[in-house]
């Protein structure tokens, strides 16, 4: 069993109902938590014995447009003093795009979470100054969003390759 892999279940000892996964994949293991515990959660991974995960080295924005919930949220912690990583996941509804913020864990997110707002809509409550970051303040739309016009050029996808590729050019000989 890998370090991750006890952390993983010790997480999910420590919290039955908020752990709602723990998937392995090639050596990284990710917890996917309940949105509404987010903040509980990371403040025991910072301040827990054997987890001292005091740096938040990721947080990123997943649209799986398709699926249902459409949106992750993924947190990637490290911990200096133990030399080790794991990974948490939060899947947000397109219904309700929001989500609790993990500032008051680690401050540095707020620059993270201001870009997931920006890239994708999804909302961090209690956030210290949601707006933001990247597009200009009057822009409309997210544009890492899978959905999002590129402007004249359809989104390619594998339901509807064939019809965009035939509106490219062919390579000239």
């Amino acid at each position: 069993m890998s370090e991750q892999t006890a952390l993983a279940d010790k997480l999910k000892a420590e919290f039955p109902d908020a752990v709602t996964g723990i998937e392995e994949f090639r050596g990284d293991v990710t917890v996917t938590i309940e949105r509404k515990d987010i903040a509980k959660v990371c403040q025991y991974c910072r301040d827990s014995e054997g987890f001292e995960f005091n740096l938040l080295s990721d947080l990123c924005g997943i649209d799986y447009l398709t699926t249902k919930p459409r949106f992750g949220v993924s947190y990637v912690m490290y911990s200096l003093p133990c030399n080790h990583t794991l990974r948490l996941k939060v899947l947000v509804p397109e219904e309700d795009p929001t989500l609790p913020t993990v500032t008051g864990v680690w401050p540095g997110t707020n620059w993270q979470e201001r870009e997931v707002f920006d890239m994708f809509g999804l909302t961090f409550e209690g956030h210290p100054d949601m707006r933001r970051v990247l597009m200009p303040y009057d822009w409309t739309g997210h544009p890492l969003r899978k959905d999002y016009p590129l402007g004249y050029e359809e989104v390619e996808f594998s339901f509807n390759l064939d019809r965009v590729q035939a509106h490219k050019p062919a390579p000239k000989e």
